[in-house]
């Protein structure tokens, strides 16, 4: 039977339909009637039945390493907050939540510590993705609101995407924008980023600016609208108030620190000037920086002044990263918000504390992210509780959080997976249903929600999250207000909250829904609260009703390139990967696209420090390094680069990004700044380059660098390293011989091979220079069940097998060679192409690079 249910991926939010097996997988496909997507679905989306299995599940508590019961592992939790708040007082106790919950399991979180422990410090892994949105929005509308929908994005004019590689991390929404300027040439799109990512493939103009400077572009276009005279005269007088100081702001900024053309500058301004139907959706290159705020007030102005605000095809749209990012600002995440909705002010936090008949209420905000892990490592706060995150490889400065973690008294962690880096560094680990178990509600970027149901049973003792929450809670004694038997319970009671005492003073009221029974839970179709766009004729949320201009200063990044660390690190995700990969890791599919982790570097940059493609390189900062293979390329500004922040210590050890990211934040919103930390990049004196493939997992020797890359049927390697090749053959047949036992077999150009009856248990491959096209050769006779003679003497001579060049279409499994050789064979377009080999037919992700194939092969013809 067909279960429609919700992406677990990013804030699109999309629908699809999961048909289970009956053998604990499930065929998955897009909802044709979900409004969000549309019948559409991404690569990452296509691919979920390929990560449910179970065989890297947490599925039983632990402590210490050792199974126990539910029970005692329940007590031991409790008693340990119970104790902590006894000896230090409620704020020694934090959590540390994420947007992977459902709305329901937010809820109770925030319920608990919020009220019933009596500590505001709670925070979500949201705030690296979108706290500078909530902050830009309450200062400028009174609230936390996002006043527009995806439709509008199809029915603008002008669409300005700043800081958003939407073709990759939001990629249905790419494809609906795609076929919306397909549909109306006119439309004009721009591109604002430093990086010329794959979204510029469809944008009439990209503006490369300086990283930090989006101010002074927004700046500078507030200060040309308010001189030409494009101004909503009547809406800025009725709705407003402030724009004299922000005037006086803006036209301080000199549109030439962005450094950009002056006629590139001109024809934005004048396009933003003359269109009427203007969105301009933005994301994490404008959130994650020290001054991420102001950047969201100073375009949110520009909508202001022009009233391009609340109508179709039209204002400033904010896209969060994880599916459930809107649900955990709804109730309250945040570490400086109350749930529905209301802040710390002493007429919400009375009147939470009323509704939910709390007997300790916290009444001041907590601590963020940044600061709450930073408190951990002081021994400030004494019991932390992580739920569905992985702070160990995510937060800035991570090899600080992991120590912090490893001093904690009290460290608790809810998972579905069984080996994380967090997971390793917490004491207690609860068993939590995974996606495909769960029951609640999530919300998307356009305040639509939707109904995630579940399609599998819950595996060995898994449980909810809300429910081993509540099952803490009553052995602190707050039984009764805990005592929910179903998500819809949560639900029905988040929804009355949401309505309770809400005379219009708050955006976010769903209240009408506090009665909903369990049948009409179990069909809840997908519903936009505020039910459509806010704020085209006023109606904002502050006292008076007004929005607010804000006078937004240029500032500079908090740490600059010095002489010691001269480039700018830009972190961000790949097409194909999600967050730390604990469930897109287990797509063989989707380790084809970018199967290790790299730096991008301007070519300049690279032949200045000796580094030519595919070297292995080191990246030092002020607080941490990390070691990657190194790819040239023009599309990053000289003196920047970009690392994926995928990859951790599970995947490839010295990879972990994150380890030397700059920990500094916004002072308003406290999101870090990941895009901008002063790093220098050096190459290392690697002396060899290996690959392993084998059908159990390889302890690796000490090595340089080391990436897992996912496989079929086995594991495989990629390794390099600084020792003579000599030893380094000796130790790494050592290690892979000590799991894959059997007689050794040595072959031609570095290959060795363990055979055992007749079937290849592992294969090793090394040589001085770099070979990216050594797996695709073996991996095929990994998948024979015994070696022919023919096969036997292939293998050892390095593989028959042709090289792939890479995925280029993970929707459909096709190689970067199965595209050239259409392109070749006369394809000349992407319509041609998809007719070929299927590739850029489903989500449209790899469009782009097809793109580029096939202007590539236009231009070696022309030459």
């Amino acid at each position: 039977m067909s279960v429609r249910t919700t992406c677990p991926y990013c804030g699109v939010g999309c629908g699809i339909v999961a048909t289970p097996d009956g053998k604990g997988g499930a065929a998955i496909a897009a909802d044709p009637d979900h409004p969000a997507n549309q019948g559409r679905i991404c690569s990452k989306g296509a691919a979920l039945g390929e990560t449910l299995s179970l065989e890297d599940r947490l599925l039983h508590p632990e402590i210490d390493g050792q199974r126990v019961s539910w029970e005692a592992a329940l007590d031991t939790v409790a008693g340990g907050l119970r104790d902590t708040i006894a000896r230090h007082g409620p704020d020694a106790v934090a959590f540390y939540v994420s947007g992977q919950l459902l709305t329901e399991d937010y809820y109770a979180a925030n319920k608990l510590i919020k009220g019933f422990l009596g500590t505001a410090n709670i925070d979500t892994n949201s705030r690296l993705c979108m706290a500078s949105s909530v902050a830009g929005h309450k200062r400028a509308f009174g609230s936390d609101t996002v006043p527009g929908l995806y439709e509008d994005f199809e029915q603008a004019d002008l669409v300005v995407l700043v800081g958003s590689n939407l073709a990759w991390c939001h990629p249905v929404l790419f494809q609906r924008l795609e076929a919306a300027r397909r549909a109306r040439p006119r439309m004009k799109v721009v591109v604002i980023d430093p990086r010329r990512t794959e979204t510029c493939d469809i944008a009439d103009l990209h503006l490369a600016l300086k990283p930090g400077s989006d101010v002074v572009l927004f700046n500078a276009l507030l200060a040309v609208l308010h001189r030409q005279g494009t101004v909503a005269a009547e809406f800025v007088e009725r709705h407003t108030t402030g724009l004299e100081a922000a005037l006086a702001a803006a036209k301080a900024s000199d549109p030439a620190e962005c450094e950009l053309r002056p006629a590139d500058v001109a024809t934005f301004f004048d396009w933003f000037a003359r269109t009427e139907r203007t969105v301009t959706l933005y994301s994490q290159g404008v959130n994650q920086s020290s001054a991420g705020t102001d950047k969201v007030n100073a375009l949110i102005n520009c909508h202001l002044l022009t009233g391009r605000i609340g109508r179709p095809g039209m204002g400033p749209f904010s896209i969060t990263g994880q599916p459930n990012a809107m649900g955990g600002r709804e109730v309250g995440a945040l570490a400086n918000t109350l749930a529905a909705h209301m802040d710390f002010s002493l007429p919400d936090i009375d009147r939470v504390g009323r509704f939910w008949r709390a007997p300790r209420m916290a009444t001041k905000p907590g601590l963020k992210a940044v600061e709450l892990f930073e408190a951990v490592g002081r021994g400030e706060i004494k019991a932390v509780w992580i739920m569905a995150t992985n702070p160990v490889a995510s937060l800035p400065n991570a090899d600080a959080v992991r120590e912090a973690l490893r001093n904690c008294e009290h460290t608790i962690v809810s998972e579905a997976i069984r080996a994380t880096d967090t997971v390793d560094a917490c004491r207690i680990r609860l068993p939590a249903l995974a996606w495909a178990e769960k029951d609640g509600t999530v919300t998307n970027s356009e305040r639509r929600i939707s109904r995630q149901r579940s399609f599998l049973p819950a595996p060995g003792e898994a449980q909810p999250d809300w429910w081993i929450l509540a099952q803490v809670a009553r052995r602190l004694g707050f039984g009764d207000a805990f005592a929910w038997n179903s998500a819809a319970d949560l639900f029905r009671e988040h929804a009355a909250l949401s309505g309770f005492e809400n005379d219009g003073s708050r955006d976010f009221d769903i209240g009408a829904h506090a009665a909903i029974d369990d049948e009409g839970y179990r069909t809840l179709a997908p519903f936009t609260w505020g039910g459509g766009r806010f704020f085209a004729e006023g109606g904002f949320f502050h006292a008076d009703r007004r929005a607010r201009f804000v006078a937004t200063v240029p500032r500079l990044p908090a740490h600059a390139p010095s002489v010691e660390h001269p480039l700018r690190l830009n972190t961000g995700r790949v097409r194909d990967q999600w967050h730390t990969m604990t469930r897109t890791g287990k797509s063989v599919r989707l380790a084809g696209h970018r199967p290790e982790p790299t730096v991008e570097l301007n070519p300049r940059d690279a032949a200045a420090r000796g580094i030519a493609p595919g070297a292995v390189v080191r990246i030092d900062s002020r607080w941490g390094h990390a070691v990657l293979r190194a790819h040239p390329s023009d599309a990053v500004r000289a003196g920047e680069a970009f690392v994926p922040m995928h990859w951790t210590a599970k995947l490839s050890r010295a990879g972990r990004i994150n380890a030397a990211v700059n920990p500094a934040v916004d002072p308003i919103s406290g999101q870090p700044e990941l895009k901008h930390t002063p790093i220098e990049i050096r190459a290392l004196a690697v002396q060899w380059h290996g690959t392993i493939l084998a059908r159990r997992p390889v302890m690796l020797p000490r090595l340089t660098y080391w990436t897992h890359v996912t496989a079929a049927g086995h594991h495989a390697y990629v390794v390099a390293g600084e020792q003579p090749l000599a030893s380094a053959r000796r130790a790494l047949a050592a290690a892979l011989r000590t799991t894959n036992p059997g007689p050794w077999l040595e072959g031609e150009a570095g290959i060795g091979a363990v055979i055992a009856d007749g079937r290849l248990e592992a294969v090793m491959v090394t040589a001085e220079s770099y070979d990216d096209s050594a797996r695709d050769r073996l991996a095929p006779f990994m998948a024979v069940g015994r070696l022919g003679v023919d096969q036997r003497t292939a293998l050892l001579r390095g593989g028959e097998a042709g090289d792939r060049g890479g995925e280029m279409c993970a929707c459909y499994g096709v190689s970067c060679n199965a595209v050239d050789a259409a392109i070749a064979r006369g394809a000349s377009s992407l319509d041609a192409v998809g007719a070929a080999t299927r590739a850029g037919t489903n989500c449209g992700s790899c469009r782009p690079e097809i793109r580029v194939l096939l202007r590539a092969a236009r231009l070696k013809r022309a030459a």
